[in-house]
């Protein structure tokens, strides 16, 4: 069996005349991800590894998450593919991760997020808002071969203005 955890990173802020992968997540982004962590801590209690973008937004959405949660830094670890907006790249990725892992967290992009959570759930899955997670749980053991996942999501309570 094989667990995914798509964490979609925290509201990033547009007030700085920045590259987008070097935006940084707002306050409330910040806190957001702190109360999504600490509310939904035995989703993420089992994880193993942690892949995360290497946007700015995202790594920071990732270690809020991990040091909310005494996650040890040590599972954070950027991967380039996962900038990415294209949910073929992500699925990719996905196929691809090492089978040592049962169950993993990936920090990334809309619409990317949305789209693979539609592929693996075979749902009609409308919108994966910020700093909120699908979990998908597989009945395969490759992950070259997951598919059709049983679905649950995580949403923030309150709604950023």
């Amino acid at each position: 069996m094989k667990e995914l955890i798509l964490l979609r990173h925290a509201k990033s802020s547009w007030q700085l005349n920045v590259a987008d992968r070097h935006r940084p997540l707002t306050e409330k982004g910040m806190l957001r991800i702190q109360n999504m962590a600490l509310a939904s801590s035995e989703v993420f209690s089992n994880a193993e590894i942690i892949f995360t973008s290497p946007a700015n937004r995202a790594c920071h959405t990732a270690s809020i998450m991990a040091h909310s949660l005494n996650i040890p830094f040590e599972k954070v670890v950027l991967v380039e593919d996962l900038y990415t907006f294209e949910a073929s790249k992500l699925i990719h990725y996905i196929r691809n991760i090492s089978d040592i892992y049962h169950c993993v967290v990936c920090v990334g992009h809309n619409p990317a997020f949305t789209n693979a959570i539609e592929y693996f759930s075979g749902s009609d899955f409308n919108h994966l808002p910020t700093a909120a997670w699908a979990h998908l749980k597989f009945t395969q053991n490759k992950w070259a071969t997951v598919g059709r996942g049983a679905l649950s999501i995580g949403m923030p309570k309150e709604r950023l203005k």
